[in-house]
């Protein structure tokens, strides 16, 4: 299979995975081109183990984790360097910019806080759900993709969704 051939079949899958993670356009976009990079560079490494839609999902979720730890290194840097400059108001909002096509107006608000909740879940429980829930990836796609048995799957899936219970209800209690 060429690049090319790999890019066309697997470049929206790329991009949506990418902006369930990052939910931000221009970010997911950058995620992709980082993506068949990769996939460029290590074509000739790849040695069936798997199929070539599960490596390209992990190259994908793995870029995806280093991007978000790039930018809040950046954050972090940009506040520190701030705290020691003089006349320096310029502080990095950790909000993030959520912009997700696929998200009506009027529910934007709410998606937004959902996934700031998800984005703060650990990498592994953010990655099984969103691999399952919003990917729609069954258990053993996960557990593929993952590098991890069904089961453990389950057990991230299951904690992911009492986490977020946890702090959509300790939200509520804030606002109360």
């Amino acid at each position: 299979m060429t690049l090319q051939e790999i890019y066309n079949q697997y470049n929206k899958l790329v991009y949506n995975l990418a902006l369930q993670y990052v939910q931000n356009i221009e970010d997911a976009e950058e995620i992709t081109q980082d993506v068949f990079l990769a996939v460029h560079h290590s074509i000739e490494n790849f040695r069936n183990d798997s199929k070539i839609s599960t490596w390209i999902y992990r190259i994908t979720i793995n870029k995806s984790l280093d991007f978000i730890k790039s930018k809040q290194r950046k954050k972090r840097f940009a506040f520190v360097t701030s705290i020691f400059k003089p006349n320096s108001n310029e502080l990095i909002a950790d909000q993030p910019n959520f912009n997700h096509p696929g998200v009506e107006m009027e529910h934007k608000e709410a998606m937004e806080l959902l996934f700031m909740k998800i984005n703060s879940l650990p990498e592994n429980q953010k990655t099984a759900l969103i691999l399952n829930k919003i990917e729609q990836k069954n258990m053993q796609e996960c557990a593929e993709i993952m590098n991890l048995s069904a089961k453990a799957v389950e057990s991230l899936i299951h904690r992911a969704k009492q986490n977020l219970l946890k702090k959509i209800d300790d939200e509520k209690r804030k606002t109360k």
